[in-house]
């Protein structure tokens, strides 16, 4: 059955594979042209927990920037950052740059070609060493992201809640992957989960392997992965200070590097975190200063969401530690996460 199933799916995928701008097509590869590990590294992590559409502006735009990882390698982390902001998660941003310096001094800017290798390699994962391993180097890795995932339960029903049927997903999957082309097997399974095998309504009738999957026999398709009861997301406040000078600039200052958001720019506001309440009265304002209402911004992190409430006021000569003001038409050359630009347009409507 596995090899079966298998051939059918590639076979879908050479017909119906989405183009992306990092892939390499099966009538490319036919011509012997080969993936870039560079690009399938960048994809990848651009990916995590991120649309394909929302990282198709961002990685031609690192890839315009940056060529190669050894041209990321040598760029300014400022500029990575800047280059990263809207995209979320800014972890994978700083990883990124750390990932492409090691590769550049370590390993003379050639990605390791296993599983292995590539997961010594900072901020790559179990998931994403795989995926490169097979993708890049056609290693026979068995690749697991949530359309895997979706695609393996439902031709399985397996039952046991996420995340722990991960194993034996995952033991499904190394079963199915093909030692011929295992990294179109791959990409062929992600193509399944995000076009066909959806989370809600999936085109069961489109699908290549309906013929083998168990949860279609019974009829009950949507009620796999079976997802263990989230915990209610906790709702943390703080506050946020937008200072404009005469010269039509705001005051921004540089979070620490490590931690959420780490090295973005921001504006001046109380200290917030996942576990703990900033304040969100002039008690925490950068200075004195006439600071006037200007509204509460909400931004949902991965595991809380967040209620900024926004104050403005315009001032002439202060300063701040790592503060550093910026014109307005320019705002969107910083490396400003999602919840400062909201801040800033509650602020000042029409800022971006």
């Amino acid at each position: 059955m596995q090899k079966d199933l298998s051939d059918v799916l590639v076979a879908w995928y050479d017909r119906h594979h989405r183009e992306l701008p990092w892939r390499v097509s099966p009538s490319a590869a036919r011509k012997g042209i080969k993936p870039d590990p560079y690009r399938i590294w960048l994809s990848e992590v651009m990916l995590q927990q991120t649309t394909v559409q929302a990282v198709k502006a961002y990685f031609e735009k690192f890839t315009t920037l940056w060529p190669t990882v050894m041209d990321l390698a040598a760029a300014p982390t400022e500029d990575v950052m800047k280059a990263w902001a809207g995209l979320g998660y800014y972890a994978r941003a700083r990883n990124l740059k750390k990932c492409a310096e090691a590769v550049a001094k370590d390993h003379g800017g050639v990605f390791p070609d296993t599983v292995e290798g590539l997961r010594l390699l900072p901020g790559i994962g179990d998931y994403t060493s795989a995926a490169i391993a097979a993708i890049a180097f056609d290693r026979p890795a068995a690749v697991m992201d949530g359309n895997v995932e979706r695609v393996i339960s439902r031709l399985f029903t397996i039952g046991e809640p996420l995340p722990g049927s991960k194993p034996l997903m995952k033991a499904r999957v190394i079963e199915l992957t093909p030692i011929d082309r295992p990294g179109d097997f791959a990409q062929a399974m992600m193509d399944l989960g995000a076009t066909i095998c959806t989370p809600k309504r999936p085109a069961c009738v489109l699908c290549p392997l309906k013929d083998y999957c168990q949860a279609l026999k019974e009829g009950e398709p949507e009620l796999y992965p079976v997802k263990a009861t989230k915990k209610a997301r906790p709702v943390r406040v703080g506050s946020a200070f937008v200072a404009i000078n005469g010269k039509g600039e705001v005051l921004l200052r540089t979070r620490p590097p490590e931690g959420l958001l780490g090295g973005m720019a921001e504006v001046p506001g109380s200290r917030w975190t996942a576990r703990e309440d900033g304040a969100t009265d002039l008690s925490a304002a950068p200075f004195p200063a006439e600071w006037k209402p200007a509204g509460v911004v909400t931004h949902v992190f991965t595991h809380f969401e967040l209620r900024l409430t926004v104050h403005v006021a315009e001032t002439e000569g202060r300063t701040i530690d790592h503060g550093f003001w910026r014109k307005i038409e320019n705002l969107d050359r910083e490396a400003l996460p999602t919840v400062m630009k909201k801040a800033i347009e509650a602020a000042i409507p029409g800022a971006f």
